[in-house]
């Protein structure tokens, strides 16, 4: 059976994951260190991992497999997670593949390198809009349907 993993740490779309995740009656895992407020869905399973460097990530990539959805901006677990045969979307609904993975991770190197080499170098992502979580909503039930389809 498909599971649904939520990289939840700074996840600004784990309500509308769950309501997507509650039509299909699948089981989702909401993963971060604490702070959470544990959903009342019995299909919602809130697991608190240790503190430590990437200790939420590896509690899902040594979980998420095909036949499963995760949803993350982590890079380096998109990858994982990719390689391992789930399947992968942003927060954004950009979805992360065999095909694009290798590029995405390095921009990511590429853009590391370059604000590490200027320190004054300033700002941040842009903010989080209506369209972005629209996008989302149709990427998850996209990416759900073929995971269910798969697994």
């Amino acid at each position: 059976m498909s599971a649904l993993y939520i990289d939840a740490d700074a996840c600004p779309v784990k309500d509308e994951a769950e309501r997507v995740a509650t039509r299909h009656g699948l089981r989702m895992f909401v993963v971060s260190n604490g702070g959470l407020r544990p959903s009342r869905n019995p299909l919602v399973e809130t697991v608190i991992v240790p503190d430590g460097p990437d200790v939420a990530d590896m509690w899902i990539a040594d979980r998420a497999g095909v036949g499963d959805v995760v949803v993350t901006g982590d890079i380096p677990l998109a990858a994982k997670c990719v390689e391992a045969g789930a399947r992968v979307i942003k927060h954004n609904g950009e979805a992360l593949t065999k095909a694009n993975i290798g590029n995405v991770l390095a921009t990511r190197d590429l853009m590391t390198d370059l604000r590490a080499a200027d320190p004054f170098r300033q700002g941040g992502g842009k903010g989080f809009t209506k369209a972005d979580r629209s996008r989302f909503l149709e990427a998850l039930e996209r990416e759900i349907r073929a995971a269910q389809k798969a697994g």
